[in-house]
């Protein structure tokens, strides 16, 4: 019991970690329904944002970069909508 103690702590941790790694689920819609890739582009910059990296991310559109107000963000769209699904903004220090 003793040598299981360590693989059951491991295991408590990725669950309560896993979550916040997972990208969300943005659509279920197929790809040929998706905005292009400069559309979707496009429309983050009308949003406001300036993106840095631009990528697929499972069902979603993501952008690492800046947002109206200068904070950088991660951000993950809707690739049919363009709307924001989540967005992960890092705190001025």
């Amino acid at each position: 019991m003793k040598n299981l103690l360590p693989y059951l702590s491991a295991a408590a941790i990725l669950a309560a970690v896993a979550p916040a790694l997972a990208s969300p689920e943005c659509t279920k819609e197929p790809k040929d329904k998706w905005l292009s890739e400069d559309a979707m582009k496009a429309k983050a910059t009308e949003l406001g944002y300036k993106a840095e990296v631009f990528k697929v991310e499972g069902n979603c559109y993501e952008i690492y970069g800046y947002n109206k107000d200068g904070s950088q963000v991660e951000v993950y769209f809707n690739p049919v909508t363009g709307a924001v699904v989540a967005e992960e903004v890092e705190k001025k220090k």
